[in-house]
């Protein structure tokens, strides 16, 4: 299978129609929250044989209440060329990255990796 090659504007696009997409309730929440878009993750940042699509890196809302005041946004960044990967044509990708959105958004609730997959956001 080849990958599909999409321009990082396009793909920047998709994730703001992606943002735009979530339900409303969560508007507020992300406004707290930094969305990134990379090529790939940093080297040594998975094991050998995983795909990482996306990552959340903070402090999930459970485990505080919020943002402390002073602290770095937390960040959710998407990884643009594995996204890529795991679509077979680019009319899944805009689905893709809406679903690894939901994923990283549900991690900044403090929804475990394990309750994500039960509620099919993997």
């Amino acid at each position: 299978m080849n990958p599909i090659h999409m321009p990082s504007e396009d793909f920047e696009a998709l994730v703001a129609q992606a943002i735009d997409s979530l339900p409303e309730w969560t508007i507020a929440f992300m406004e707290e929250i930094a969305v990134l878009v990379r090529d790939e993750p940093s080297d040594g940042s998975t094991r050998p044989g995983t795909t990482l699509l996306g990552q959340f890196r903070g402090i999930p809302s459970t485990a505080h209440g919020g943002r402390v005041p002073g602290s770095m946004p937390n960040t959710i960044t998407l990884f643009r060329l594995p996204i890529l990967g795991v679509c077979r044509t680019s009319d899944e990708v805009p689905g893709r990255i809406l679903k690894v959105l939901g994923h990283e958004v549900g991690h900044a609730m403090g929804i475990s990796e394990q309750e994500l997959r039960e509620l099919g956001w993997f």
